[in-house]
């Protein structure tokens, strides 16, 4: 099935706005992270914990799924296919990877979150949470490999892809 060059062009609009923001808000929450691993103040850690699961929860889990579903449709109504090149087969895993590792660290951030809410947590015990800085950084990595398999679209086709080529190019010669 292939797309309308109006709704392709609209799929990829907003599969661009997905990924992009899912890596803008990945950069925000690392920003909150620094501040967590860096502060000395219980205040600013605090607010950077309430902050940090705002952010997961409102703009990073579902920029991951929106940007997961507009993948899933470019690539199946587009002739790049999902299963016809190893990029796009590499960024949708790479893809669901992070996002399986983000909802997980989703509960462990709004766990910390709960702890520096209270307002009878010492200075100590949120410096004692520590943070999320490794799989933060490391989110951030997954999202550029991706992007780059993006621009890049690294050559070699599945065996899938090769068959379905050669079958457009029998039907397509008189």
């Amino acid at each position: 099935m292939t797309m309308t060059p109006r709704l392709r062009n609209f799929a990829l609009t907003a599969h661009i706005i997905s990924s992009v923001g899912w890596l803008g808000a990945v950069a925000a929450y690392i920003a909150l992270d620094v501040a967590v691993v860096t502060s000395q103040n219980a205040q600013t850690m605090r607010a950077a914990y309430i902050a940090m699961d705002l952010i997961i929860s409102w703009a990073i889990v579902p920029l991951a799924f929106a940007s997961l579903i507009t993948g899933l449709v470019v690539s199946l109504g587009t002739p790049w296919g999902l299963f016809r090149h190893y990029w796009v087969i590499s960024k949708l895993l790479l893809t669901v990877f992070a996002t399986i590792i983000l909802l997980n660290e989703t509960q462990m951030v709004s766990y910390m979150a709960d702890i520096a809410a209270d307002p009878t947590t010492s200075s100590d015990d949120l410096r004692a949470l520590g943070s999320t800085l490794v799989h933060s950084i490391g989110g951030l990595v997954v999202l550029i490999l991706i992007m780059i398999f993006s621009v890049y679209k690294p050559r070699g086709m599945t065996r899938y892809g090769w068959r379905k080529q050669q079958e457009k190019r029998k039907v397509s010669q008189p």
